[in-house]
């Protein structure tokens, strides 16, 4: 059970990486305003961490022998995924990919409520600091 979470958070991390990358281009795309560019991260990455859920809640519907993570798995032990049996393997699967997507949801949306938070203390800081009459 302790490869197959480590073959779930290998595959989540890439994906997860590859999203982050996109949101920080975004964020860098519109750092002319950096009210705009935080509000844009926050808003992705909390829909981020809604992909995730969905995901997690869809976690054992599908076939283990499909997935990614089976595939990785069976890279890392061969000897152990023709051992075991297709309903097993279906339970261990969703139970490892559930609990490792809640995880990760969890901290990206930590992750969204700090850069919304960074964008409050901003705008308070810009209007507080504006220059009047400009």
């Amino acid at each position: 059970m302790d490869m197959l979470t480590h073959a779930a958070d290998r595959c989540i991390r890439r994906a997860l990486g590859f999203a982050g990358l996109a949101i920080g281009t975004v964020m860098l795309s519109l750092s002319f305003d950096i009210v705009l560019a935080l509000r844009s991260g926050g808003d992705m990455l909390a829909l981020t961490a809604l992909v995730l859920l969905i995901i997690a809640w869809r976690a054992g519907d599908t076939n283990p022998r499909d997935s990614e993570t089976w595939a990785l798995f069976r890279a890392m032990q061969p000897d152990a995924t023709a051992r075991i049996a297709k309903p097993e393997a279906k339970r261990m699967l969703s139970t490892a990919l559930r609990r490792r997507l809640l995880w990760h949801a969890e901290r990206v949306g930590l992750g969204a409520l700090a850069i919304w938070a960074l964008m409050g203390l901003t705008m308070l800081m810009s209007a507080l600091f504006a220059s009047p009459g400009f």
